[in-house]
């Protein structure tokens, strides 16, 4: 790669930051599409592995934001992240199987039933006094195993099945589970990272400049996502907006891809 094809993956990081820090997934969800479509990275597995890590140590700057502003609620982001680690490692090892242009086009399937889901629920202001005691356990965990097994599979984050099953485990506020969120995306995205490094499925300087924009990025998406909080629903339309609007673009790329395959 050469100097251009590093300096939009800095401005992809940028992007996936404020993004991340806005909505909690989305950036995840942006993640590989970005380093597939305009970074240039010609192995989707590259770039599954490439952006894990990025979208891991972006997830942690926008953790970081979220805490301070009193939106984490740790004992239900740490139960679903040791769930959803589980569930990771296998998912990852199975994606690793399955061809990259398959692969992103079941992603992009996932994200538009997920995307209507979100609508759906959007007018639930959720309680902010909500905890995961022992009455809401199975429930949150057997969210973090799936949400895990998924966010492995298709080598993301796992942001965008995060922060709807949070929501709908716990009954916590769409602002809440976005930060909260970010405890289980920078748990998962190290674990897929791990598992795809170990492949020699990582290019660590696209990562590092990755990050480093995505830095600045996420303290921008954080602010924005307060802003936002504050009016029911806002929240979830922008988060399921997002989620559509690459999907069909994923769907148009990666069917352009495989239709020869099928049609053969």
């Amino acid at each position: 790669m050469d100097s251009l094809h590093y300096a939009l993956g800095a401005l992809s990081g940028g992007l996936v930051g404020f993004v991340l820090g806005l909505v909690g997934g989305g950036g995840s969800i942006l993640a590989v599409p970005l380093m597939v479509y305009l970074v240039g990275v010609p192995s989707a597995h590259v770039a599954i592995g490439t952006s894990a890590l990025a979208v891991a140590a972006n997830a942690a700057t926008g953790l970081a934001s979220h805490a301070r502003a009193h939106h984490v609620k740790w004992r239900c982001g740490g139960m679903y992240a040791a769930a959803g680690i589980v569930g990771a490692i296998a998912g990852s090892t199975f994606g690793k199987m399955v061809d990259g242009d398959k692969l992103l086009f079941l992603f992009a399937l996932v994200m538009l039933v997920v995307g209507a889901l979100m609508l759906k629920g959007r007018g639930n202001p959720g309680d902010p006094g909500v905890e995961c005691n022992r009455e809401k356990a199975p429930k949150v965990v057997a969210y973090g195993l799936g949400s895990g097994a998924f966010s492995g599979f298709f080598g993301i984050g796992g942001g965008f099945l995060i922060v709807p099953g949070l929501v709908a485990s716990t009954g916590m506020p769409m602002l809440m589970a976005v930060g909260t969120s970010l405890v289980a995306v920078t748990a998962f995205g190290l674990t897929t990272a791990a598992s795809y490094a170990f492949s020699g499925l990582v290019d660590w300087l696209l990562a590092f400049v990755f990050i480093a924009g995505g830095v600045a990025g996420s303290f921008a998406g954080t602010s924005a996502a307060e802003r936002l909080g504050e009016k029911t629903g806002r929240l979830s339309i922008v988060f399921a907006g997002l989620i559509f609007i690459v999907a069909f673009y994923m769907l148009w790329q990666s069917a352009a891809a495989l239709l020869p395959g099928m049609t053969s």
